[in-house]
């Protein structure tokens, strides 16, 4: 639920300003408030003294109030009951005051005057000031909640016009595929009564999905801002609140704003928060809060006109949680996929990231996206930024290839931990293991070249890794390249065995890749003999990790543990051959990279490849 966090402590300020004001004018008025009862007796005992200064007689008689003063100077107020048979007037002009003064003594008017006068002043006057208090904290909450705060019902979208957006075609870059999609739709906001003379209708929604940082929000507002209409910007979440019927009544203010500015563009990013399938939503039956706003949503939907320029957009990663009535035709029924980017999709992200810095003149941003494969956009705009802010850190104000290598290796592995203390035997198991992973790749077909290798620790928790960079993209995964990337995983541990006698945890990671590529080949990639081309497993959340579980009987799961096994003993065995016919070189680059800590795949390969000295 959502917590209104920020009303709560203005009223809390409210009660307490309020409190403060009524000690305030309770000290301000001590002779409404401190009113004492006294005898007659004492009272003539006080004017004896000279402690009475003022006296007033109600005017039926009855009562006598007077006003003291002590040495200190302070004044105190009284009352007594009068007595008829003395005259008071002979007794008071008989005595003065203790300054030597005559006292002041009179009729006082009715007393329904004054009790009407303390009404005013004890209870109306306090209240006047709470309900001051009350509209000025009022307004000052309007304007902190830029609006109306009682107005729960209203959309909390962020409108753009042309000139804010400030996003076009030009500044997204490696999702020429989505653009063509959208450049259609950009079009009929254009030129609309083109598609109407022929009949056409513009679909009413568009679903932009794919993995996180890949660009939707940004390919929405470039839509805006090649189109030149207004756009409504607004986060799946904030239709959901603690109020029950809050979240339709926004998503109608919502439409209702779009139709008004029509033509117009409204996008709802992370629309999987209110569009989630009403068979998933299992509280109080289903009826809740999510499954109301999502019914006004597809209401809202089905209610507007498409042909007067309302394009929803909505983007998510997790179209598979979608209810299907949001899916079919006359509402999101145009998908476009927005996937991570391929080589010449990342050079030309990190062109146009790179427009923002100064690089330096022999900067090769193709080696960069060569080596970042599987890296999205917003990864990459990040790898541009740590080498801008090395380049600063090293004092230099022109980025070079230098400080883009350190980057992607921050983005993969994370910061050098140089304060990191290893001992010399640990170092040295770090050393085999690392060049054991590089010896089997490299002796191995079909495996991406090694680049680059380390026993330098990293913040991830790596004491170290061997970096493989493809020389192009791959779409396709052999059983070749499988079994050849699972000996590679393996070849760490083999290296310690082979060397020392026995091995060590370095290896987690390693057996953490290897065994999900295993169960891969046999539960989704048809690459088991025994099972041959069964699917036992499906993915859910394919943007997000993909989460699999297996769709097979407890004797298969049995058998499929028992292939997985077969297809890792395989592959070690074979990375202990592999490390056993090139010892030799294994105890030789084991040893430079020892010297080095970091050595690059060029030095690698050309000790690997020289002859034995004879």
């Amino acid at each position: 639920m959502q917590q209104t966090k920020g009303p709560q402590k203005s009223f809390v300020i409210f009660i307490a300003l309020g409190l403060f004001f009524l000690i305030m004018l309770n000290a301000l008025l001590p002779s409404l408030s401190r009113t004492q009862k006294v005898p007659y007796s004492e009272f003539l005992q006080m004017v004896e003294s000279g402690q009475v200064t003022e006296v007033q007689q109600s005017a039926d008689g009855t009562e006598i109030a007077f006003l003291t003063k002590d040495q200190n100077g302070k004044t105190s107020y009284y009352l007594t009951a009068a007595m008829t048979e003395t005259d008071l007037a002979a007794v008071l002009q008989q005595h003065k005051t203790a300054e030597d003064k005559p006292i002041v003594f009179g009729r006082e008017l009715p007393s329904k005057n004054r009790s009407l006068m303390m009404f005013v002043i004890s209870w109306m006057l306090p209240l006047l000031l709470l309900l001051g208090l009350g509209i000025l904290l009022m307004r000052m909450m309007q304007k902190k909640m830029g609006g109306n705060a009682m107005s729960f019902g209203k959309s909390n979208a962020k409108i753009y016009v042309q000139a804010q957006t400030g996003k076009t075609f030009a500044d997204v870059a490696g999702q020429d595929e989505a653009k063509e999609a959208l450049t259609e739709i950009v079009d009929f906001l254009h030129s609309p009564d083109k598609y109407r003379s022929v009949g056409a209708v513009m679909p009413k929604g568009a679903l932009l999905v794919g993995p996180p940082g890949t660009g939707k929000t940004l390919l929405a507002k470039a839509v805006a801002g090649e189109a030149g209409v207004p756009f409504f910007s607004i986060a799946g979440s904030e239709f959901v609140e603690m109020f029950v019927g809050m979240g339709a009544a926004r998503v109608r203010d919502l439409f209702k704003q779009a139709s008004e500015k029509a033509p117009c563009i409204v996008f709802i990013d992370e629309i999987d928060t209110i569009g989630k399938s009403r068979d998933r939503a299992g509280s109080m039956g289903g009826n809740d809060e999510r499954e109301q706003t999502l019914n006004q949503l597809l209401t809202e939907m089905d209610g507007f006109d498409g042909s007067k320029g309302v394009i929803i957009l909505a983007a998510t990663n997790r179209p598979d949680t979608l209810d299907k009535a949001l899916l079919r035709p006359g509402r999101f029924d145009r998908r476009i996929p927005v996937e991570l980017p391929d080589l010449a999709g990342r050079e030309a992200i990190l062109k146009v990231h790179a427009k923002k810095i100064m690089l330096d003149e022999n900067v090769d941003l193709t080696a960069i996206a060569r080596a970042t494969s599987g890296t999205s956009g917003a990864e990459l705009a990040n790898i541009i930024n740590e080498a801008a802010l090395r380049a600063v850190k090293c004092n230099r104000r022109i980025v070079n290839q230098t400080d883009l290598q350190e980057a992607v290796e921050v983005i993969i592995a994370g910061y050098q931990r140089k304060g990191k203390v290893i001992s010399p035997k640990e170092k040295r198991i770090v050393a085999y293991h690392e060049i054991g992973h590089a010896l089997v790749a490299a002796k191995q077909t079909e495996s991406a070249p090694v680049t680059k290798i380390t026993i330098v620790p990293r913040t991830s928790g790596a004491l170290g890794y061997t970096m493989q960079v493809p020389e192009e993209d791959t779409n396709l995964l052999s059983k070749e390249e499988a079994l050849n990337k699972i000996a590679t995983y393996t070849a760490g541990r083999a290296a310690e065995e082979l060397v020392f006698g026995s091995f060590t945890s370095g290896a987690s990671n390693d057996i953490e890749q290897a065994t999900r590529l295993a169960r891969s080949m046999v539960t989704r990639l048809g690459m088991s003999s025994e099972f041959d081309m069964m699917a036992l497993e499906t993915v859910s959340n394919q943007y997000l990790g993909g989460d699999a579980s297996l769709t097979c009987s407890t004797e298969t799961a049995a058998h499929i543990d028992a292939e997985v096994l077969s297809i890792i003993k395989t592959a070690h065995k074979k990375a202990l051959g592999i490390l056993t016919e090139n010892q030799d070189k294994l105890h030789r680059l084991a040893a430079f990279l020892l010297e080095r800590e970091t050595i690059t795949g060029e030095e690698f390969m050309q000790i690997l490849n020289e002859e034995p000295a004879a």
